[in-house]
């Protein structure tokens, strides 16, 4: 199964996920020696190919910094990643350190609330014999799980409160409850669905244009998005990881969110780096009148919300188009653009549920049941695919004009990875960088937090380096407004 690629050379075709991303991109390959993509899985203990996939998308968003490059300056970079490097960016939390009394940096480890929602959002076994995985992140959505199971948010009582159902019926409860969850699928069954056909008759990123405009050239600047405005509407994970993915290539991204809105807290430290962050209530008028006037100045908004829940606030896709007719509008979910599944929410260990991901890596781990991989692969994974595409929609504006619409989702991120095969000899695979590795790729800042120390960006580019211009910042402690260009 392992093909063992230790030097990846996607101009020469040895690298499937990149030649997929390249026709996205729709322009043809990239020169071989603007490519390189160096070293190979496993670097997790599982048999897919995860490290190798994110770094090949990871590449691909270099392309896309320097195609924009090409158009302001006529001169293309090199990119440069190497997957062990690739891989650790999918576990941030493992990496940050924080800066204790006595001035030594210490890991900081997850939050007690976190822990145990990680012991609850498991498959558990159902009456016909099937797995079912409910979901408990963010408080709200969990009662409503809780609700239809009749049970205690402890390991045990869901296990036994899952085995009173079937899983299709337990499926669809949890689905009529507007809550997450999803049946445990093998891969054949996920594509013989209605939902995993639909997906599967599309590409991984769906860049489509609405309208028709002016080309719309890009600002003055030193870095391939320096004066592109993004307006981020998105939380925990792969919405934020579009918008920091932006950031890391001189856009100015705004954290648009609610106060009291549920959060994560780590997720928010560790994927807001080189953002601003404010608060508007858009479900009253002054707040919603805020964001149609930032909609206005804006080039990219990505939208993380369940699907046509912004709709609802007059802020759907030709609500946004109406505002600003040369909008790139980026749409992030769990089931995809369509699709009888389409509708619901999900997160990552949805998605690794009914693709058939938590299955296989049980089957191939020796669990003895379906188990997730302990990555959020699915998150990452289109979080830097939402930033690809909107790079690749910038292009596109600048050259020919339009506005755009940019479709990803977790699940099919996660068949994107299971196209690309399997490794064996996973098992003893580390799974973190080691601290002597990891220490020229920690970026220390002062923030909110406190003095911390995180994974910095990893993808090289030769005349660009990928940066955050700013700390991580505070949740609201920004104007709703845009800086000067």
């Amino acid at each position: 199964m392992n093909n063992n690629p230790a030097d990846i050379a996607p101009g020469q075709g040895k690298n499937s996920a990149f030649a997929e991303l390249m026709a996205v991109r729709g322009r043809g390959d990239p020169d071989p020696s603007e490519v390189a993509i160096v070293g190979h899985d496993p670097f997790y203990p599982t048999p897919y190919r995860v490290g190798e996939t994110v770094a090949a998308v990871l590449a691909g968003v270099g392309v896309a910094a320097s195609d924009i490059w090409e158009l302001r300056t006529g001169r293309r970079q090199s990119t440069h990643i190497d997957v062990p490097k690739a891989a650790a960016t999918l576990r941030t939390v493992d990496y940050t350190q924080a800066r204790n009394g006595e001035g030594r940096y210490e890991h900081v480890p997850i939050p007690n609330a976190m822990a145990h929602m990680l012991t609850v959002t498991q498959p558990w076994q159902t009456a016909d014999g099937r797995w079912v995985l409910p979901h408990f992140n963010l408080m709200h959505l969990a009662r409503r799980v809780l609700g239809v199971l009749a049970c205690e948010s402890t390991p045990a009582s869901v296990s036994e409160a899952v085995s009173r159902w079937n899983a299709d019926a337990l499926e669809q409860a949890i689905a009529d409850a507007d809550a997450c969850g999803g049946k445990v699928r093998t891969p054949e069954e996920w594509l013989a669905h209605p939902q995993g056909r639909y997906l599967a008759e599309r590409p991984v990123i769906e860049i489509r244009k609405v309208a028709e405009g002016e080309p719309q050239p890009f600002h003055e600047g030193d870095r391939p998005l320096s004066g592109v405005r993004v307006l981020d509407l998105t939380r925990i994970l792969a919405g934020p990881i579009a918008g920091r993915t932006l950031a890391e290539h001189g856009a100015d991204v705004l954290m648009v969110t609610a106060d009291g809105l549920p959060q994560t807290p780590e997720h928010v430290r560790d994927t807001s780096h080189g953002k601003r962050s404010c608060f508007l209530d858009i479900t009253q008028p002054p707040g919603a009148a805020k964001l149609a006037d930032l909609v206005r100045g804006a080039d990219v908004f990505i939208d993380g919300y369940r699907p046509d829940r912004l709709a609802a606030h007059g802020f759907g896709p030709e609500d946004l188009r109406r505002l600003n007719p040369n909008l790139v509008y980026v749409s992030i979910n769990c089931f995809g653009s369509g699709g009888p599944f389409a509708s619901r929410a999900g997160w990552e260990q949805v998605a690794q549920a009914v693709t058939g991901i938590c299955h296989t890596n049980g089957e191939l781990t020796g669990a003895g049941r379906p188990k997730l991989v302990f990555a959020p692969m699915c998150d990452y994974t289109t979080g830097y695919l939402g930033g690809f595409g909107a790079m690749l929609a910038l292009a596109r504006r600048a050259r020919e004009g339009g506005s755009y619409h940019v479709q990803i989702s977790l699940c099919q991120s996660a068949m994107f990875i299971q196209r690309q095969g399997l490794v064996d000899d996973f098992e003893g695979a580390a799974g973190k960088l080691g601290a002597e590795e990891a220490a020229p790729m920690m970026v220390a800042s002062s923030t909110c937090y406190g003095e911390l120390k995180t994974l910095g960006p990893v993808l090289g580019l030769s005349e660009t380096p990928s940066y955050w211009a700013r700390p991580t910042p505070r949740l609201g402690g920004d104007e709703p407004v845009w800086l000067e260009r």
